[in-house]
């Protein structure tokens, strides 16, 4: 394949992501599981944001951390957390956003240039980034 034909349309990155255990922390053997707790709104700042890969701007990079920890405030459900950021971002920023929330998984994107983020909200990964 010529490198043309590997770089995709022109304005267009692609990223290869894989979200695993070796970004996360390990939990001790036989601890038992945290007890699930309804978060306060001070407490929502508490939430631990860890930055993977990032092709975007600062501000909205910061409005997409902002979006996924109401998401995850709102929402149990992978999928459903994933539709909400979704959502938020093709209302704020014009379609065609795509957002994939979860614990384990791989990815082969392309993206609209400085339309992409990958990060970890506490243990779950979140990929945003718009394309099409």
């Amino acid at each position: 394949m010529s490198d043309e034909a590997k770089r995709g349309p022109a304005g267009a990155a692609q990223a290869v992501l894989r979200a695993s255990s070796e970004d996360r922390k390990p939990v001790a053997a036989g601890s038992p599981p945290p007890a699930p707790q309804t978060p306060a709104p001070a407490a929502l700042a508490a939430h631990k944001i860890q930055l993977k890969s990032a092709d975007m701007k600062e501000e909205m990079r910061q409005e997409a951390f902002e979006i996924a920890r109401i998401a995850f405030e709102k929402h149990t459900m992978e999928k459903d957390i994933a539709e909400y950021i979704k959502k938020e971002f093709d209302k704020n920023h014009g379609p065609t956003w795509h957002c994939i929330v979860g614990r384990n998984f791989g990815s082969y994107v392309t993206h609209e240039t400085n339309y992409f983020v990958y990060f970890y909200l506490d243990s779950k990964a979140v990929l945003l980034f718009k394309s099409g």
